[in-house]
This record gives structure tokens, sequence and C-alpha cells, in this order.
């Protein structure tokens, strides 16, 4: 891929994540009356940035889903782009949530690794994402970990983590990602590469 268009996914992939940081992921469920025809939302606990660097990953390439995750956890360390779920700055390095975030880096690069070097098929998508997410999931409790050793989470603490941010959000990030797999897929064959 030419270097251009490189860090035009790039920059895709930061203003993705940027915006999914904000936007909570819902599914649409139909109403159990028939009479009412309308369709009830539910939410799913998690936001879609991490679905936009596994998209990115996936049509994008390894390369500009790593640059456009660099920059986002760039920007957010930095005072002036409160861009993360709780703010942002240099303090945020405490967050044991931030081990998660870390965890994009690694997972972008699996996951466009893994989605360019299969065929571009929903199956090869879908291993390459959840390849992805269980890079992020790795990074997280590697993170958490290092943040007990330290003594700046307590045991306690380290198991609520582990739940919270582990355990808890894996249904709604495995529907995030089929929903990423399937747009990844369109797009690949929209734009027939």
């Amino acid at each position: 891929m030419a270097l251009s268009t490189e860090l035009l996914w790039a920059l895709i992939g930061l203003l993705l994540t940027i915006g999914g940081t904000f936007l909570e992921a819902s599914i649409a469920v139909p109403s159990r009356d028939w009479s009412n025809q309308a369709i009830q939302t539910h939410s799913l606990g998690i936001t879609y940035q991490f679905g936009a660097g596994l998209l990115v990953s996936c049509v994008g390439g390894r390369n500009a889903a790593v640059l456009s995750q660099i920059a986002y956890i760039l920007l957010g360390l930095t005072p002036w782009f409160p861009i993360f779920a709780k703010g942002g700055g240099v303090a945020y390095l405490r967050e044991p949530s931030f081990g998660y975030l870390l965890g994009f880096i690694p997972a972008a690069w699996v996951c466009g690794y893994l989605a360019f070097k299969l065929t571009p098929r929903l199956e090869s998508l879908l291993i390459s994402c959840i390849c992805g997410l269980l890079s992020i999931h790795v990074t997280g409790l590697l993170y958490l970990g290092s943040l007990h050793l330290l003594g700046w989470v307590s045991r306690v603490d380290f198991f609520k983590a582990l739940f919270k941010f582990s355990i808890e959000p894996l249904p709604g990030q495995f529907a995030v990602v089929c929903s990423v797999t399937i747009i990844a897929y369109a797009l690949r064959h929209l734009l027939m590469y």
C-alpha cells in the first residue's frame, strides 16, 4: 500500500477511534409486543473505540492502524486533548483501564497482519479481529499486573478491574467484532483488495 494511502487510513483510524470513544454500542431488538412495531435499543455497556482500530486494521492495514492508535494514545496523554473515557493527561497512566488502551497498538498490528495475510473472507477477518481483541485483553492484564506489583492497585482492586475490564465487556465486544467483520468484508470487496 502506498505511503499516502496508509497516512490517509491512519487519519481515518484516529478520527474513528476518537469518535468511537464517545459512541456507546447498542443493539436493536424488536418489541415483544406484536401490536407495537417499535424497535428497542439496549446498551452493550461498551464504546466503539476498539472497534474503530480493528476496522482500520482490516481495511487499511497494520501500519496505518498502528500509527492511528499510537497517535490516539499520545493525544490522550496530553493535557490539551482529554479524549479518553475518563479524560486524559499523564495521570491516566495510573488508571487500571490504560493497559487496555495500550493494547490497541498490538491489536492493530496483529489484526492488520492477519487480515492481509489471509484471503479476505468473513471467517479470516473474524479470526483476525478476535486475535486483535485477545491482544487488547492480554496487554490490559499485563498492565494491571504491573500496577499491582508496583503497589498502585491493591489485590481487591486488581480483581475488580479484571472483572470490569476483561470479563464484563466481552459479550458486547464480541458483538462489535462481528459488526466490524461484516463492515470490513464489505469495504474490502468494495475497494477490491
